[in-house]
């Protein structure tokens, strides 16, 4: 499992707009986590309106802390293929 944050070097830079994170994530490959609940979804509907696609994306639970963050990811990442993902939001915990 490969993980990059937003303003590390080669990824959007920390101020990049949320349909720019979109467009950086489908780019590369990556799916996207993120504690955004607000306007994720409405760019995600955008994006794939657009005719675009995007690995997945993985909403945080606010509760949760970051070791348990981190099992679920695992889990998903070894449990699961890529493709289940695609084009849709998922809010952790998944179980």
């Amino acid at each position: 499992m490969v993980a990059w944050c937003v303003g590390d070097a080669g990824a959007p830079p920390l101020q990049a707009s949320d349909p720019d994170i979109l467009d950086w994530c489908e780019a590369h490959g990556f799916s996207l986590v993120t504690n955004n609940r607000a306007s994720i979804p409405v760019h995600l509907r955008n994006h794939l309106a657009a005719g675009r696609h995007l690995p997945g994306i993985f909403v945080l639970n606010p509760s949760m802390k970051t070791g348990e963050l981190l099992e679920e990811l695992n889990v998903i990442w070894a449990a699961s293929e890529a493709e289940e993902y695609t084009d849709q939001i998922r809010y952790l915990p998944i179980a």
